[in-house]
């Protein structure tokens, strides 16, 4: 295949060495501009799939105690049968459980801590969480109703002190007795029968379960405060409760877990963005170098480009072959940064053992850090974002040297040759 004659020179200018070129460390310095936009186009990909990483992680971790949806009344559901039924006509729920929410304080001796207080029916609760699989002692199932059994999350279970088999107290304030200073609340035994873990501290230290009736009898409604689904795809929840919110028949709340959790996600897409920010300016820093690289290569082909001027070459046929040259050189980087940063990103779960191996370290110790492991989750979107700006900032850095090179008065240049 012929090729222009400025994507010919350009081409032999970037793979230039010692001979076609009259200092051989303008060759080296390609190279290292090369290599600088490869490693800062890496380092972005590994970064930014780590911390997609974390943020799945926590997410799934997340989903396990919530629900994809909620939906809600102001009181009791009046009818939470036909809620649900509304709710899984719709081809994106797979599952829906009846629950019921409420504030209340645990108390053992003199530790006290206040928790979400959560009614579920054990018959019911696996089709929308994986609680039931997150018990390290005791099953969901032992939630029996009229028994005054609780579950707690392993962190509350630890600051009360108690086990499975403990008894502690419960206060609410619904229920209780009217005196001359107010409502006093409402006190009740309960047994604990099961400890879980959902790998996340916030629910582990301020969740509890009991059963879904002695809930209702706790707070004397006359049936769930709400319905929880489970949907095929959860990345749909938004579009799905802004569906089901106009389609549900009474007066309800419909919201989806990233409502729930609306200021992690913001915080953590917040970090990502600055870290891409951030480690853009490695690429930029390449890309610097990409400039002084085209200068001296100007400066040192001096003669070539008024030769190629005398023999008609316009100005502008000399810039292309300087853009070629720069254009090449950040193609390459960016192509190897992509290829490099892909493969350590799909396989980080090989690299970091062997390198905590190596070294003897271990890098998230598993009696400070709930996540033990470094995730990893590539974005095909970042890839390609990061490659794209990682080109265009190495397009951008061609302009000023091409530009000087096309300016180049062939008579000076010739001179002293």
């Amino acid at each position: 295949m012929h090729f222009p004659y400025e994507w010919q020179i350009g081409w032999r200018y970037t793979r230039a060495g010692k001979r076609a070129s009259r200092n051989g460390f303008i060759s080296f310095i390609s190279m290292i501009s090369m290599s600088g936009i490869a490693l800062g186009v890496a380092a972005l990909i590994v970064v930014l799939s780590v911390m997609n990483g974390f943020q799945k992680e926590v997410r799934d971790r997340m989903l396990s105690v919530l629900s994809h949806i909620e939906i809600m009344a102001p009181g009791a559901l009046p009818d939470w049968q036909r809620t649900a039924a509304e709710a899984m006509r719709s081809q994106e729920v797979i599952g829906a459980a009846p629950y019921v929410a409420a504030q209340a304080m645990l108390t053992r001796e003199d530790k006290v801590r206040g928790v979400l207080l959560r009614g579920v029916d054990p018959a019911q609760e696996p089709k929308v969480s994986d609680l039931g699989k997150q018990f390290r002692a005791g099953a969901l199932d032992d939630l029996r109703p009229g028994e005054s059994s609780i579950a707690l999350g392993n962190e509350l279970a630890s600051a009360l002190g108690v086990q499975v088999g403990d008894k502690i107290m419960l206060a609410t304030a619904r229920g209780g007795a009217i005196s001359a200073a107010g409502a006093l609340p409402q006190l009740r035994q309960f047994t604990v029968v099961g400890i879980f873990s959902a790998g996340h501290f916030q629910f582990d230290s301020s969740i509890a379960l009991v059963n879904l009736q002695d809930a209702e009898a706790l707070f004397q409604l006359s049936g769930p405060t709400g319905v929880r689904l489970k949907l095929a795809d959860m990345q749909r929840a938004p579009d799905v409760a802004n569906q089901l919110a106009g389609t549900l028949t009474g007066e309800l709340y419909v919201r989806d877990w990233s409502q729930q959790n609306r200021q992690w996600f913001a915080a953590v897409q917040s970090q990502k963005r600055m870290m891409f920010v951030i480690l853009t300016l490695i690429i930029a820093v390449a890309a610097f170098n990409l400039v002084s690289t085209l200068v001296m290569t100007v400066t040192d082909k001096q003669a070539d480009i008024a030769i190629l001027r005398t023999m008609g070459a316009q100005p502008g046929s000399v810039m292309k072959i300087f853009i070629v040259q720069g254009v090449l050189i950040g193609f390459i980087g960016t192509l190897l940064g992509v290829a490099g940063g892909a493969l350590i990103a799909f396989n980080i779960d090989v690299i970091v053992p062997f390198i905590e191996r190596l070294l003897h370290v271990h890098f998230l110790p598993r009696d400070i850090y709930f996540i033990s492991e470094l995730p990893s989750d590539p974005s095909l979107h970042d890839i390609a974002t990061i490659g794209l700006t990682s080109f265009g900032l190495s397009t951008l850095a061609t302009l000023y040297p091409s530009w000087r090179a096309a300016r180049v008065n062939p008579a000076e240049a010739l001179r002293y040759e």
